[in-house]
């Protein structure tokens, strides 16, 4: 069984693939970690000296290795991985994918305390950033929502969302 986690930054994917996985006895992977571990670079060294597009062409080639492996794992994908290439598909057909939902005000109250770790945000105001997560909400939505399930985080643990999960599956 491979369960993929998605959603937008800050929505809790590696923690919660971290504790889904230990609960199922499975492995547990971050797409972020494995591209910065076969690329031998951070993921914001890839954007800052490679470029974006050099890092989804990237995301979709570990993604689909991934995805076409026969074991078993539980995959936290990167805030934008559904929405390029094609990804979405790749998603759907390979394994059970679930959206972890968040309010904007619940990624914002997150997000602004790890700024500087996330680079498509880290230039940004603190007054731009709200606005930024509402765009990017607005034309992620059509891809995250396309997931086989959807849970809603606002206001959980993530023993409840775990929970949630290992019910639905």
């Amino acid at each position: 069984m491979k369960i993929i986690l998605l959603g937008y930054m800050a929505s809790g994917k590696s923690t919660i693939a971290n504790k889904l996985a230990k609960s199922l006895n499975l492995q547990s992977i971050d797409l972020d970690d494995y591209i910065e571990e076969n690329e031998g670079i951070n993921i914001k060294n890839i954007f800052k000296d490679k470029g974006e597009i050099y890092f989804r062409n990237k995301e979709n080639y570990y993604l689909k290795e991934l995805t076409k492996n026969k074991n078993d794992f539980v995959l936290a994908l990167g805030g934008g991985t559904p929405c390029y290439t094609n990804n979405i598909d790749l998603i759907t057909e390979n394994g059970i994918s679930i959206y972890l939902k968040a309010t904007i005000q619940t990624l914002f109250d997150r997000l602004i305390l790890e700024k500087s770790q996330r680079p498509l945000i880290s230039e940004l105001s603190d007054e731009k950033l709200k606005e930024f997560i509402a765009k990017h909400l607005f034309e992620r939505t059509l891809f995250y929502e396309k997931a086989q399930h959807i849970i809603t985080i606002d206001g959980k643990t993530t023993n409840e969302i775990t929970s949630e999960i290992l019910n639905l599956i």
